[in-house]
């Protein structure tokens, strides 16, 4: 008999996709072909970002590049997020648990490189074939791009299919790709299928009309980068523009809404001349969100973009001093 396994992954990321895709080779290795998956996309709420219990209704569940779960259902977890256990509660939950199954390493730029390190260590499991998929999510996760302008020209396949991603990440669309992804087909093959072009198309044309938006309101004081994109219709934006256009800044701050949420994105240069000194996952968590000490972001209902702006202004003003 075939066991069901649900993954629970970061949804509407790139990493979070490549996650669950080198996650499902793991544990099709480890429990036969005939395992069956399903994929449930999480994302940040207003309020906090929650893992719902009714999701983990697999055999076996697994949440990766999400925040961490009590829940008794919860048999496998991968995060790299600071903010990926919160308080002293989950922590303790955490650290009494036997599984050997938990692992949790914020001093990772990506979740999918985690889980390829962890599963090679801890249960002598190697997918060669997934390494350009692992590579590809450790340098957009972590921003390690060589130079600000590669990711916003979104010329490889990678950053095409993250622009993608970004907007049309729902399970639908991305399961079957995850599976496909598992099974080693290369992101230049999932990038030229008709759908995904289909998808790409208008999100270029809406990527070069936000990058004309940012470029009109955007200004930059004391080395941060600030702009109020309430209005245009999306929660979301090449977080790239920023550094391409003022690159001696250290950091940004940038207001958003959509349909689900008000935003404010916040996040570091990562060409910046001058080091970052603040830790912005601690930043965020004060107002509820979360992330990375180099990025994070704070989400509130969409009919709270007041809110919004004065949690931007002042974190802006806590960016603006070391």
């Amino acid at each position: 008999m075939s066991k069901k396994v649900t993954i629970a992954y970061h949804g509407h990321c790139f990493d979070g996709m490549s996650s669950a895709a080198v996650l499902t080779r793991f544990f099709r290795a480890r429990m036969g072909e005939s395992t069956e998956f399903t994929y449930r996309g999480l994302d940040h709420q207003p309020g906090g970002s929650f893992v719902p219990n009714a999701v983990l209704d697999g055999e076996e569940n697994a949440v990766v590049d999400f925040r961490y779960t009590t829940s008794p259902a919860l048999t496998w977890f991968f995060d790299h997020h600071k903010s990926g256990i919160v308080g002293e509660e989950e922590q303790r939950h955490f650290d009494a648990d036997t599984s050997g199954q938990k692992f949790f390493d914020p001093t990772y730029g990506s979740c999918c490189k985690l889980i390829v390190d962890i599963t090679k260590s801890k249960f002598a499991h190697e997918a060669p074939e997934l390494a350009d998929l692992v590579d590809w999510a450790d340098l957009i996760d972590a921003a390690r791009f060589p130079t600000p302008s590669m990711p916003v020209e979104l010329k490889e396949p990678a950053l095409k299919m993250m622009t993608v991603v970004e907007v049309h990440g729902s399970d639908k669309f991305l399961a079957p790709r995850i599976e496909k992804l598992s099974r080693g087909v290369t992101l230049a093959e999932i990038a030229s299928e008709k759908e995904v072009q289909d998808f790409l198309a208008p999100l270029l044309t809406l990527h070069e009309k936000t990058l004309t938006e940012i470029k009109a309101r955007a200004r930059c004081e004391s080395g941060v980068v600030t702009f109020d994109l309430v209005g245009l219709g999306s929660d979301r934006y090449n977080k790239f523009i920023p550094y391409w256009l003022f690159p001696d800044s250290r950091y940004c701050v940038a207001i958003t809404a959509g349909k689900s949420r008000a935003k404010v994105s916040v996040g570091s240069n990562p060409w910046a001349k001058v080091s970052r000194t603040h830790d912005i996952s601690a930043i965020c968590a004060k107002y509820g969100g979360g992330g990375h000490p180099v990025v994070g972001a704070v989400s509130v209902p969409p009919s709270e973009v007041e809110k919004a702006r004065t949690i931007a202004r002042e974190i802006i003003e806590t960016l603006s001093h070391d």
